[in-house]
């Protein structure tokens, strides 16, 4: 039945779940994004035949210095130091994303991101502050799934690719680090192919109620002049109520977690975080094609290696074409 076979579904979620938030984990300290599930926010995953188009747009600032689970105060720092000391990174973000199903059983996603990133540092061993500014294509991903295992069509598996499609030359534009290399993991992309496997589950709770499931597991295949981001591993779990006519509620919890960075230009000592989120949101039925949502995203546990920075909140808003 649909109500009892997403149940047993998961179990196997919450588990990689649970091992994912109690495990060493790591992530770097720059190579950040909103961990919010948008595909389930509107009609839920797509088991009938056409296209789908989204638009997302994501914006994060990433100001408070995190070491392990607690703020750390800048002004317990000396300057100079041995450590660089993050002042903030503001992310503004617009992800479209194409949806095609030639049949109810399969279907493949393209999310091609644009990425508007200002970061501000004391670089190790600096008295003044560096800048850097970044517009541009960020790494395209292809997300295949299948999801005929069953007649409700309830559970998938997903499969893909991440392309180094975003730049990863871009130095710092301002400051005392003017003109030198901004860090890898500052970069609009990684500069690395990374494979990507997961699965999801969906279904009713009661009437009235849904929920969802889904573990995306990601793996670099090799680096990019001395560097190679960690694995990483997202997390997500929703219900939401629709019995509304025009306006679906939505609550979300988000886990990420990735694998340090590694290579000659890899900060191993700054990078690596287990972050869980807890994400309430609103959709808007504009028509039975169209909708509008919007999500705001606050953390509720945090666990960094070294000197990380992180945001306090984020917010997201979006629109979703049916065809």
């Amino acid at each position: 039945m649909l109500e009892s076979q997403p149940m047993r579904l998961f179990i196997p979620i919450a588990i990689l779940t649970v091992l994912l938030v109690t495990a060493p984990s790591a992530r770097a300290c720059g190579a950040c994004g909103c961990t919010l599930h948008s595909d389930w926010a509107t009609q839920g995953y797509a088991t009938q035949p056409g296209f789908r188009f989204d638009l997302r747009y994501d914006y994060f600032n990433q100001d408070q210095l995190r070491s392990g689970t607690r703020p750390v105060d800048r002004g317990s720092f000396a300057i100079p130091n041995e450590w660089e000391l993050q002042e903030k990174t503001i992310n503004r973000n617009l992800t479209a994303t194409l949806d095609y199903s030639p049949s109810a059983d399969w279907g493949v996603t393209l999310l091609v991101p644009i990425f508007n990133r200002y970061h501000a540092t004391i670089a190790p061993g600096d008295t003044d502050p560096s800048f850097s500014k970044g517009n541009g294509l960020g790494d395209v991903r292809v997300l295949g799934r299948y999801q005929g295992f069953s007649d409700d069509h309830s559970f998938g598996v997903q499969f893909g690719v991440k392309l180094p499609t975003g730049g990863t030359k871009q130095n710092f534009n301002a400051g005392a680090e003017a003109g030198m290399p901004l860090d890898a993991g500052l970069q609009l992309g990684t500069g690395t192919t990374d494979l990507l496997l997961g699965c999801y589950a969906f279904g009713e709770l009661a009437a009235d109620w849904g929920m969802f499931g889904q573990v995306l597991f990601q793996k670099p295949t090799g680096e990019k002049e001395g560097f190679k981001p960690g694995d990483g591993l997202n997390a997500n779990f929703g219900v939401r109520y629709s019995g509304f006519a025009r306006v679906t509620p939505h609550l979300q919890v988000n886990v990420r977690a990735e694998g340090r960075e590694s290579g000659v230009n890899a900060d191993v000592e700054n990078s690596g975080a287990t972050l869980v989120y807890l994400s309430p949101g609103l959709t808007f039925n504009v028509s039975q094609r169209f909708q509008v949502y919007a999500f705001a995203q606050v953390p509720v546990a945090q666990r960094v290696t070294g000197l990380q920075i992180e945001p306090r909140w984020s917010a997201s808003l979006g629109m979703h074409w049916t065809f």
